[in-house]
């Protein structure tokens, strides 16, 4: 990992752009983090197609709002995604989607598959790379969270990596019917928020999907809205279920 700018906002909030390889990616760590004191991380997952520059002010609100629960964030450019090269039949796949929805028609399994799966195979194994990496820093601790998308990203790390603790997931991307059947696998405490009227999320996918979740702890929280109309107070609830399951106090 190699840092390549760093800056401090007037709350303490350090902000460090890091180089992974071909991954880019940001970090952030709250005022109270040191060597003695080593903070708990999120791990902030993006909407897949968005660049990471493009959803700079979500993520720097996130990322604040995190650090006042005194945990450090981090978060990747996708595969595909920002400017990385695309993955091989994006292109074509994603205009088999675009016909599917202008027909107004459900999109074929085969494209959901081609749309969601190569990104999972990519994304995931960077991500455990990155986890590597930030977790040797003397002032990040070993307790971490996964927060936000592509769901079904959330979904292979919480089967896959030992290390996330609990997940909070947004019900807001076409779901796989691998990641569908990964889901009884998952054990650790869930938050997933779904937005009741999202004009691009199959809701009765995204029930489904919470129903196969095995953890014995999971939270669905729905508001009514598009993908875009999250309530502020939301974000707040999330948060508070991260500071239950991944700070000092809660064991």
């Amino acid at each position: 990992m190699h840092f390549t700018s760093e800056k401090t906002f007037n709350d303490g909030i350090a902000e460090r752009e890091f180089a992974l390889g071909d991954i880019s990616g940001i970090l952030w760590t709250p005022p109270s983090a040191s060597a003695s004191a080593p903070v708990p991380l999120i791990l902030m997952g993006l909407p897949g197609g968005i660049g990471m520059r493009q959803m700079y002010p979500r993520l720097a609100a996130r990322a604040s709002s995190t650090a006042a629960q005194g945990f450090a964030a981090v978060c990747i450019e996708l595969p595909g995604s920002g400017g990385r090269s695309p993955l091989p039949g994006a292109e074509q796949v994603r205009a088999d989607l675009a016909r599917a929805v202008a027909a107004g028609e459900k999109p074929a399994d085969d494209v959901v598959d081609r749309l969601i799966l190569p990104l999972v195979d990519k994304a995931v194994p960077e991500w455990q790379l990155t986890l590597d990496e930030v977790l040797d820093l003397p002032e990040i601790g070993d307790r971490v969270g996964f927060s936000g998308g592509v769901i079904a990203i959330g979904v292979r790390l919480a089967v896959i990596e030992p290390r996330i603790a609990a997940a909070g997931l947004f019900a807001g991307s076409y779901v796989p019917r691998t990641i569908m059947e990964e889901a009884r696998q998952v054990t650790i405490p869930l938050h997933v928020l779904l937005q009741w009227d999202d004009e691009g999320n199959d809701r009765g996918a995204a029930l489904a999907l919470f129903d196969a979740f095995g953890s014995t702890e999971k939270t669905l929280y729905a508001n009514m809205g598009g993908h875009t109309g999250v309530p502020q107070f939301a974000g707040e609830d999330a948060t508070r279920f991260f500071a239950r399951h991944l700070s000092l106090a809660a064991g």
